[in-house]
């Protein structure tokens, strides 16, 4: 399932945010709490972290775009990306 991120409140008073830097792109898999993007205010550049695992589906917005706060800056496949463990291998014949 997809989740939407939305560029969080960053800041009393901040209503949008440059973005900086991307540091995740579309096909990425990303874990929680991984920084996604710096993001630069009025106030403070700050890295906005993964809230979820999964993988990055799209990026919204190019580095130097504002974007306001509540804005669906990523969508990440939620789960996906994370390898599969490997089968077991099968027990030899007697």
């Amino acid at each position: 399932m997809a989740f939407e991120f939305k560029l969080p409140d960053i800041g009393e008073g901040v209503v949008e945010g440059e973005i900086v830097k991307w540091l995740v792109q579309p096909g990425d898999a990303i874990e929680v709490d991984q920084p996604m993007v710096e993001v630069m205010t009025d106030k403070a550049t700050v890295v906005i972290p993964s809230p979820k695992k999964g993988k990055v589906l799209e990026t919204k917005g190019k580095e130097g775009d504002l974007v306001a706060v509540h804005s669906v800056i990523v969508v990440i496949e939620e789960g996906a990306g994370a390898a599969a463990a490997p089968a077991p291998a099968p027990a030899p014949a007697p």
